[in-house]
């Protein structure tokens, strides 16, 4: 449905608007992860269990891109077909944004701009798989993810299994120090690096249990601070590959990257994809699993932040 609320370009599917209308919780989904992130038809069957997921935590899930010029919160059946096969879809960061829209285009939203189409549906908790960052070399390249300053800004909490494992793990912690988000451990005092528990950091902050964190981003909020927080949830024991294991595949995949000339906004799907074939699926095993415990917790969050907006 249309937006009521007037916020150009932006529809709604008719489940989420419900929700937001009536105060219950909701969740947002990137769609990076559909058209980019995975092969066909993992990524469509994968997006549809992450909403099952969400929906069995109590929660309504939130998918979120942009069609036809459109910011869609919230796609069908088809809608997450078309994400998953076309080559039409571009994956989209907030510089892209304008031109996506007014050229009505097709767009896979990356974490930075799933964050601002939901800061502008009215949604503040989003789950993903993990964030962006510095990237190595990124003292001398200057290669930061926008992420990081959507972080800064936008008020929406992100869950993910704390930062992709193929970056500068403690420059990206001493960047979100210096942009004054607040990082948490949820449940551990390690910071996580999405396909291990413990990149070697500790986590600034921890909390552990989904009513804290709600108690963290209403505090937050209220006294007028705006911008993120990263909740940074460990990928389930079960399907960790720890970093020992990991961080050769990950040095391997980088080498590979330069040597095609790979760089930008291509680099991420690139190296997540070399390392699914480096790992012999291992990865993407790894890689769904985090991201529906991530959902998981999104939902948790949601639910206890609705709850205590309901209270007010």
């Amino acid at each position: 449905m249309t937006n009521p609320h007037a916020v150009p370009h932006l529809e709604y599917a008719e489940e989420v608007y419900s929700a937001i209308e009536r105060g219950a919780p909701v969740v947002a989904l990137e769609s990076t992860i559909i058209s980019h992130g995975m092969p066909y038809p993992q990524n469509v069957t994968t997006a549809r269990e992450v909403e099952a997921v969400i929906r069995d935590a109590g929660a309504v899930p939130a998918t979120i891109a942009v069609l036809h010029g459109l910011l869609k919160v919230g796609l069908s059946t088809d809608e997450l077909e078309f994400l998953g096969t076309s080559k039409d879809v571009q994956k989209i960061s907030i510089r892209d944004l304008p031109v996506t829209v007014a050229m009505k285009r097709h767009g896979a939203t990356t974490v930075a701009t799933t964050m601002r189409i939901a800061a502008l549906a009215g949604i503040h908790v989003f789950a993903t798989g993990g964030t962006g960052g510095v990237h190595r070399g990124g003292a001398t390249s200057f290669d930061v993810s926008a992420d990081l300053a959507e972080l800064a800004q936008t008020s929406v909490a992100v869950v993910s299994a704390g930062v992709k494992s193929i970056l500068d793990i403690g420059l990206t912690l001493e960047k979100l120090e210096t942009l004054g988000v607040p990082v948490i451990g949820f449940g551990t005092s390690e910071f996580p690096a999405f396909f291990s528990r413990d990149s070697g950091f500790r986590a600034p902050l921890r909390v552990d249990t989904a009513e804290e964190v709600a108690r963290v981003l209403r505090a937050k909020w209220e006294l007028g601070l705006n911008g993120g927080v990263l909740v940074a949830n460990p990928i389930p024991a079960e399907f960790e590959i720890p970093a020992s294991e990991i961080d050769p595949i990950i040095q391997t995949a980088l080498s590979d990257m330069s040597a095609r000339g790979i760089a930008g906004k291509e680099a991420t799907p690139f190296l997540l994809g070399r390392i699914v074939e480096l790992t012999g699926g291992r990865s993407l095993v790894a890689n769904i699993a985090l991201v529906k415990n991530n959902a998981r917790l999104a939902a948790e969050i949601a639910g206890a932040l609705a709850r205590m907006t309901m209270r007010a």
